[in-house]
């Protein structure tokens, strides 16, 4: 039997298809990729039964129009998004974020625009487009992997899993999955010996604004210069980077590398945002203020081991449910038609 299939009606700019990333080869000056915020993406992909690895769309701004071609397929997102469903023609229905859904063949899903600036779609069996180096993830200014290595666009058609059990075995969060609080935590370095005493007190002491200037590649930050010690050392021999290094080139104004961040730089990085905190950059939509704050490597462990327990108690709260109006023909043919009867004489 053929799998599971839906195509982009409209929209598309900004969508793209990932995964984890495409991980161990920055040495040959490959970048990561993936999910700009794993841990949501890992809840979206649990809710419909996929491993964490597995891929799907992840969209920033505008939102898009999907139709199922061959179904049902089960789907769900993380992240704060309106979404309805059109069937055979009939009324449109809301769908919640944070609970998966099973799609017939023909229905049509309508995703806003993420409220947060970003959000991800997860679909059952993941979506199928073909491994590069070991990843599905989509690296558009490469144009690796993904679909041609681009943003999505109306008629590109995706492969993914037909799903058995229509509409009975749903998957429900009763919270989002929390992300930390507070300041962006960091880790000094490797180069805040380019910067004065007063720079790096600086990076801590300010109330950074996010500006437009931001993509998956990374954002830049607004607000007063941070000083190198001297003109020379606003430049370095290019090295290696990753995601989370806070760079910060000759007008003194930090850069933060995301995801799609290149592999190497020549600016020096007074700082690295650490593992547990980066995924929270990615909702921070321009306009939006955070601060720093320093910590040493075995708080940065701990903050991430914390991290993983709480997203195993996420996990460990799901339930099972079946969504209001959604029916079961299958099962309602199988259970609730009677096969005989006994004609009773008085």
């Amino acid at each position: 039997m053929s799998g599971g299939l839906i195509e982009v009606v409209s929209g598309g700019p900004g969508c793209t298809v990932q995964d984890a990333g495409r991980v161990g080869h920055r040495h040959a000056g490959v970048a990561q990729a993936g999910w700009l915020v794993p841990p949501w993406a890992d809840a979206a992909n649990v809710l419909v039964g996929n491993p964490v690895d597995a891929a799907g769309l992840e969209w920033r701004g505008p939102g898009l129009v999907l139709q199922v071609v061959r179904g049902p397929v089960r789907m769900a997102v993380a992240g704060p998004v309106r979404m309805e469903v059109s069937r055979g023609g009939g009324p449109a229905r809301s769908l919640d974020p944070w609970c998966s859904a099973t799609l017939a063949e023909g229905d049509r899903l309508h995703l806003g625009a993420a409220a947060e600036g970003w959000a991800c779609l997860a679909l059952g069996g993941g979506v199928r487009v073909p491994l590069v180096l070991g990843s599905r993830a989509t690296h558009v200014r490469t144009r690796f992997g993904g679909l041609d290595g681009r943003m999505l666009a109306p008629g590109d058609r995706l492969p993914c899993h037909r799903c058995e059990g229509f509409g009975m075995q749903e998957r429900r969060a009763w919270s989002p999955l929390a992300l930390p609080t507070g300041p962006i935590r960091i880790l000094w370095g490797p180069q805040d010996d380019h910067f004065t005493a007063q720079a790096r007190a600086q990076l801590l002491d300010t109330d950074w604004q996010v500006t437009a200037e931001q993509d998956r590649m990374g954002m830049r930050l607004a607000g007063p210069p941070l000083a190198h010690v001297s003109a020379a050392a606003a430049d370095i021999v290019s090295d290696g980077v990753v995601s989370g290094a806070v760079q910060v080139p000759a007008n003194g104004l930090p850069v933060v590398l995301l995801a799609d961040g290149q592999t190497v730089g020549g600016y020096p990085k007074i700082a690295t945002v650490i593992r547990a905190d980066l995924p929270r950059l990615a909702l921070m939509p321009a306009g939006r203020t955070l601060r720093f704050a320093a910590v040493d490597a075995p708080t940065a462990r701990h903050a991430l081991l914390t991290a993983q327990a709480d997203w195993q108690t996420w996990v460990s709260s799901l339930v099972l449910h079946r969504p209001d109006g959604w029916l079961d023909e299958r099962a309602l043919y199988n259970d609730n038609l009677i096969s005989g009867m006994w004609r009773a004489d008085p």
